[in-house]
């Protein structure tokens, strides 16, 4: 059974003027993490928004488009150097924190996808579980800053190559991993995460085993 699309509930309740915020990129391995706050106009509501995970690059890519056309966006990133010395969640509250800041005026509220809310908001932050499956809004902030980091993560490739990020966008598939062993440790790559850090211990230990 299909489960309901998102729907404008959520927004309703809390005002006339509510962002929907969500974030793209907490599990890879490289790159920024990025953020998005949408505020949709309730009467030109693009068609078939939902959790950017369940929709194919194709249609995602659309209603980029679409969403950008009626509504109001604004994107915002935390890059690897705060994702390192802060820790992943904390980058990721920075970076839908600079998303709202960034909206044209400040909302009434925003309904943030998880459980945790930024610090030092403008306004009002109330969290949703799995927002992106119940709000639209929240739907929307979850495509936007997908497609943006999916594009960034493409740029990166290019200057990159071999790590596969056009196509993982950084998530540790065993293509990356098998990557990271073979060429080392980019300047892209998160360093405090689990298996760059063990890589980066490794070549330290042959370094010092090289010079005794």
């Amino acid at each position: 059974m299909d489960r309901p699309l998102p729907d404008y509930t959520h927004e309703a309740a809390l005002g006339a003027r509510v962002a929907g915020v969500d974030e793209a990129g907490r599990g890879p391995l490289a790159g920024p993490v990025a953020a998005a706050a949408v505020v949709l106009d309730p009467g030109r509501l693009p068609l078939g928004l939902n959790d950017s995970k369940v929709l194919t690059a194709a249609r995602r890519e659309a209603l980029f488009e679409q969403i950008h056309a009626c509504a109001e966006v604004s994107l915002a990133w935390a890059s690897v150097e705060e994702i390192d010395r802060l820790n992943i969640r904390a980058a990721s509250l920075l970076a839908m924190r600079r998303a709202i800041e960034g909206l044209r005026s400040v909302p009434c509220a925003a309904l943030i996808d998880g459980n945790a809310c930024p610090d030092g908001l403008p306004c009002r932050g109330v969290m949703l579980i799995k927002g992106d499956a119940l709000s639209v809004s929240v739907a929307a902030a979850s495509i936007i800053a997908k497609v943006a980091r999916d594009r960034v993560m493409r740029a990166l490739a290019a200057e990159f190559p071999g790590y596969g990020w056009e196509v993982n966008a950084g998530y540790p598939t065993a293509a990356h991993r098998a990557a990271l062993l073979h060429l080392g440790v980019s300047p892209h790559h998160r360093r405090s995460f689990r298996p760059v850090h063990n890589i980066l211990l490794s070549a330290d230990s042959q370094h010092i085993d090289s010079n005794k």
